[in-house]
């Protein structure tokens, strides 16, 4: 089992790029959350030396590797039929080249911006190194959508449209002016379930970070409507079993006035974020 140390999941951008490295898929892995703005990421990474951001892979053999990049590659080595890089020689150089340019530039949409999947903000009053940065970004989404016909950057979802997915939550959290093109690519990287599950997880994962507040106006998330599920008091469910873990059910969310069970309260809560995320729940609630 791969071990992969993530910061918090509403706000951590890089982490959100190396776990969808993962779940996005289909490779299975454990991760560790440490809140940021605290202790707790150093603490973690003592034991993943010489590591000193999140994401960082430990792989099962030991080796510890950090830098989604390197994530990217290394799974891409050990698991060649996930996909993770597009077969196609032409494809994958230009899933590479989108890639490296996300993960070294737009340095002025990352600063004003910084990834926050709780809220949308009616306007952010991007500069104009922001809209320079956006400007990029659409040349770059064209030209791989018009030269590969899409839906995703090159063909297939690959690890170039995991690590461009944080820049579609800042433009949907920030309200970003981008074209008609830019903006469906952004819908569809909303309604990736990955990401879906992600941000559901990153709706409970923890407080709030001062660090992301804005004075701003808010709106609605643009994404997928999620199902209205709350969550309520008591054991008494339909279910006698978590549907992720199998334990004994503890915590319980109500959704269209029927009850169903989870072995904590993070399991519950993540589901009530987004019900429609978790298949192993959907198959549950359509049974």
């Amino acid at each position: 089992m791969y071990d992969l140390v993530i910061g918090d999941r509403a706000y951590s951008s890089w982490s959100l790029r190396g776990w969808l490295l993962f779940d996005a898929f289909g490779i299975p892995v454990k991760t560790i959350r440490a809140q940021l703005y605290t202790d707790e990421l150093a603490t973690i990474l003592r034991d993943f030396p010489p590591a000193r951001t999140a994401p960082t892979m430990r792989t099962p053999d030991g080796t510890v590797v950090p830098e989604t990049i390197a994530i990217a590659e290394e799974l891409a080595s050990r698991h060649p039929e996930a996909g993770i890089w597009p077969a196609d020689a032409a494809l994958r150089a230009t899933a590479r080249v989108l890639a490296a340019e996300m993960h070294a530039g737009f340095g002025a949409l990352r600063s004003h911006c910084p990834m926050n999947l709780r809220v949308s903000y009616t306007d952010c009053t991007p500069t104009p190194a922001v809209l320079a940065d956006l400007a990029r970004l659409e040349t770059l989404w064209a030209w791989a959508l018009e030269k590969f016909g899409g839906p995703w950057l090159c063909g297939g979802y690959s690890a170039a449209d995991a690590f461009f997915a944080p820049v579609a939550g800042r433009i949907a959290g920030y309200n970003l002016p981008v074209n008609p093109l830019a903006a469906d690519y952004v819908a569809r990287q909303l309604a990736h379930p990955s990401f879906r599950r992600w941000r559901a997880m990153g709706m409970v994962d923890g407080p709030d970070q001062d660090f992301y507040r804005r004075d701003w106006p808010t709106r609605a998330w643009p994404g997928p409507v999620p199902l209205p599920a709350r969550s309520v008091e008591g054991t008494a469910a339909e279910n006698s079993a978590c549907p992720y873990s199998g334990n004994p059910v503890t915590h319980v969310l109500e959704l269209e006035n029927r009850r169903f069970g989870f072995c904590n309260a993070f399991c519950r809560d993540k589901t009530a974020a987004d019900p429609e995320a978790w298949p192993n729940f959907m198959g549950l609630y359509q049974s």
